[in-house]
C-alpha cells in the first residue's frame, strides 16, 4: 500500500489531502482538509493540517511514501518535493473528471485557464493580470466591507435583479466603486452580482483566447461560489464557446489532490530507477 500527501498552500488557505495511491488506477482520497491561515505562518498551518490528517487516518509520517507541496508551498517543512500548481490543478481536475479537456483554477490571487490532454499535460494556458480585480481575494475583501460571509456570497448573487457592475479592472478603484454603490443605496445582492459579472467576463475571455475544449472543470476556492459559476456558465453560452462547465464538491482540493497523485507517480519512478540500478550493478558483478 502506498500513501501520499499533497499540500496546496494558497494565498488565504491551506488544503491538505492524504491519498492511497494506486499506480495506474484505483487511487482514492482518505482525508481532505481546508483551513484558513488567518495571518498565521503557512508552514505552521500546513504542518498542523498534515499532523491532523495522519492522526485521523491512523498513520504516522514514516508510513507516507511521499509528501508533496504545491502553490506557495515551498516552505512546507516535511515535503519531499514541490510541484507547479498548474500541473497539480490539471492532474487533480482529471482525477475528478477523467474526460476533462480544460481546467480553470479560480484562485485567491488570479484566474488561470488551461487546455489539457488525457494525461493531464498542460498544452496551453491564459491568466488574468496581476492588477485585475478578478480574484477570490477581491471578493473576500468586498464581503468584509459589505458585512456578509463568504458562504453567503453565491446565494446572494443569485438573488440579484439589477446587477451594478464595477467599472474598473483595478482592485483598488473597483473597491472605491463598491463604496460608492453602498452610499447610493444599491442592494447588496446587486453589488455582489455586479462583481461576479465583471469577474466572469474576464474569465470567459481567457477561455475564448485559449480556444478551450469541453468539458471545462472549475477548481480552486471560487469554484464553490455558485454565483460566479452561474455567470461563467451563462457567458460561455452567450459567447458561443460551446463548453460544458463542470464543478465538483472537491474542486477546491484539486491542487492538493494533483500534488498527491504526482507524488505517487514520482515515488514509483524513483523505485523503478533504484531497482534498475541494482539490477545493473548485479549484472556487472
Amino acid at each position: 500500500m502506498t500513501y501520499t500527501a499533497g499540500i496546496d498552500v494558497g494565498a488565504s488557505a491551506v488544503k491538505t489531502v492524504l491519498m492511497e495511491y494506486g499506480n495506474g488506477s484505483g487511487s482514492k482520497v482518505l482525508f481532505k482538509d481546508c483551513r484558513r491561515m488567518l495571518r498565521r505562518n503557512p508552514a505552521d498551518v500546513a504542518e498542523e493540517s498534515l499532523h491532523d490528517a495522519l492522526e485521523v487516518v491512523g498513520l504516522s509520517l514514516p508510513d507516507v511514501a511521499y509528501v508533496a507541496s504545491t502553490g506557495e508551498g515551498e516552505m512546507v517543512r516535511k515535503k519531499r518535493g514541490h510541484f507547479y500548481s498548474m500541473t497539480t490543478h490539471a492532474r487533480g481536475a482529471l482525477f475528478l473528471y477523467p474526460e476533462a479537456r480544460a481546467v480553470m483554477d479560480l484562485g485567491a490571487l488570479h484566474g488561470r485557464a488551461m487546455k489539457v490532454n488525457e494525461k493531464a499535460r498542460v498544452l496551453s494556458y491564459q491568466m488574468t493580470g496581476p492588477c485585475a480585480s478578478g480574484s477570490g481575494q477581491f471578493i473576500e475583501n468586498i464581503t468584509r466591507y459589505l458585512g456578509v460571509s463568504l458562504a453567503d456570497v453565491g446565494p446572494l448573487s443569485l438573488q440579484s435583479h439589477h446587477p451594478e457592475q464595477a467599472s474598473s479592472i483595478c482592485a483598488v478603484l473597483a473597491e472605491t466603486d463598491v463604496i460608492n454603490m453602498v452610499s447610493r443605496g444599491i442592494a447588496t445582492p446587486d453589488i455582489i452580482r455586479g462583481i461576479h459579472e465583471s469577474i466572469g467576463q474576464r474569465l470567459v475571455k481567457l477561455l475564448s483566447a485559449l480556444k478551450a475544449d469541453s468539458p471545462l472543470v472549475l477548481t480552486g476556492g471560487m469554484s464553490r461560489d455558485v454565483g460566479i459559476v452561474e455567470v461563467i456558465r451563462r457567458r460561455v453560452v452567450e459567447d458561443g464557446l460551446g463548453l460544458e462547465v463542470r464543478t465538483h464538491e472537491d474542486g477546491v482540493f484539486a491542487g492538493a489532490i494533483g500534488a498527491a497523485l504526482w507524488a505517487g507517480w514520482h515515488h514509483h519512478k524513483l523505485l523503478e530507477k533504484s531497482a534498475a540500478g541494482r539490477e545493473e550493478a548485479r549484472t556487472a558483478a
